[in-house]
């Protein structure tokens, strides 16, 4: 698989299929894990790093469930392919700002991605689409079970997977929902919902995780703790949580159907409408309008577009991705241009 194939592939988190996905955009688990011989990344000598990376390529191979997976060196990767992957979900910010001896390990399907190098020598993660937590976790458990055959972990008997960050420690798991909550922020009720949140020891993010602001109504929630606790434990407590506020979104839906109707109908209609006629729209707004639009479409409010066109839009417009599109680097007018421009294509009906 070359880089570029991808921008002919829907991600995975990104089909709206799945349980619960026309409130659940994905599921994932990312596991931490680093091998006991070598210095935690940011301690270690470029030639240690150098090692690991080759190391757990050699593992790889060796690996029946990661047969259909190509892997990327960041060393020399163009920036804006680099910014790509994480549009893509499929490798964080930090990952992508030093780059010797890193790399990002990818499948066919983008189900499973492993950076190398990050904060810890692996973080291997699985997304899923829809509320699929249990799913993802029965992946990466195979897929680390046979990683573990190939390589020699660092671990305690005391505290369990050694990790970089100590929040890490113990199972080194942590598992997230990407939620889309436009209800519970139109009705007002979404402060006291993550209020709660934060007393459970679960923390939330924006659209691509840590360090950004939730926007366009999308919020993606974890797990803050991982010491003291086993896998199981920590999935059952975000499967409760997540079923809560799903209940919860669809009531602030339902109530705002029966009682703010013809609002409701306006701000839907009003977005759709900015997006077909618009000539020039930038990233933050087109994910504004789009949460209203995708509201409106799972609603039945408006017809033709589906979940997927919709959520296919999220990323496709985003800037390394319309960069991708027209094979040149653009500036940001060029680029807000360009976004209008597709957005107009893609929502003719």
């Amino acid at each position: 698989m070359k880089l570029n194939d991808l921008m002919n592939h829907t991600s995975e988190w990104l089909k709206g299929t799945g349980p619960n996905s026309d409130i659940v955009i994905s599921s994932r688990i990312r596991l931490a894990r680093n091998l006991d011989k070598y210095p935690f990344p940011h301690w270690a000598k470029k030639e240690q790093s150098q090692e690991v990376n080759l190391t757990i390529e050699e593992a790889k191979a060796k690996v029946d469930f990661l047969k259909n997976t190509t892997t990327f060196q960041l060393a020399g990767m163009d920036a804006v392919d680099k910014q790509f992957f994480v549009e893509r979900h499929l490798m964080s910010y930090e990952h992508a700002q030093r780059q010797d001896s890193k790399a990002v390990i990818i499948d066919d399907e983008e189900i499973i991605s492993i950076m190398v190098n990050e904060e810890d020598h692996m973080r291997i993660q699985v997304m899923q689409s829809g509320f699929n937590i249990f799913e993802a976790w029965n992946i990466i458990n195979r897929i680390d079970d046979a990683l573990s055959q190939q390589l020699s972990y660092a671990f305690s008997s005391e505290w369990g997977y050694l990790t970089c960050c100590p929040t890490n420690t113990g199972t080194g798991m942590r598992g997230s929902v990407m939620l889309h909550l436009p209800a519970l922020v139109m009705t007002r009720h979404i402060n006291r919902v993550l209020a709660a949140i934060a007393k459970l020891s679960f923390t939330t993010r924006g659209l691509y995780g840590e360090g950004t602001q939730a926007s366009g109504n999308f919020f993606q929630i974890s797990n803050q703790v991982s010491l003291g606790h086993s896998e199981e434990e920590i999935i059952d407590n975000i499967n409760g949580l997540i079923r809560q506020i799903i209940e919860q979104e669809q009531q602030a839906r339902e109530s705002l159907v029966h009682q703010n109707r013809a609002m409701l109908e306006d701000r839907v209609n009003r977005s759709f409408g900015i997006l077909k006629s618009a000539y020039i729209i930038s990233s933050q707004e087109t994910v504004e309008l789009m949460s209203m639009l995708r509201l409106g479409s799972d609603l039945g409010m408006i017809k033709n577009i589906g979940r997927r066109t919709v959520n296919e839009l999220f990323i496709v417009t985003q800037p390394a991705h319309l960069q991708k599109l027209e094979n040149r680097k653009l500036t940001q007018q060029e680029r807000d241009v360009r976004r209008a421009s597709l957005i107009r294509e893609r929502l003719k009906i």
